[in-house]
């Protein structure tokens, strides 16, 4: 049981990695000044961008990550 729990836990540590490294950065000003503009396609269709998307993603991995590692940790392993 031990080793199927360990073999998630690296798994989902990896698909944690992956989504963070492909989600972008939040300094956008230097795009924001020569454009004029903050208003664009990305900020009027929020919530379903590729970014809002990632974000809970990332969120439902955080949480599994914190519990398999709980479990891991635990005395009941």
């Amino acid at each position: 049981m031990k080793i199927a729990v360990t073999i998630v836990f690296i798994l989902v540590s990896l698909a944690l990695i992956v989504v963070v490294l492909m989600q972008e950065g939040k300094d956008n000003s230097a795009a924001n000044a020569l454009s004029g503009s903050t208003e664009s396609y990305w900020n009027k269709n929020k919530g379903r961008s590729r970014d809002v998307i990632l974000v809970r993603v990332t969120a439902v991995l955080i949480g599994l990550f914190f519990v398999f590692a709980a479990l891991l940790s635990s005395k009941w392993m």
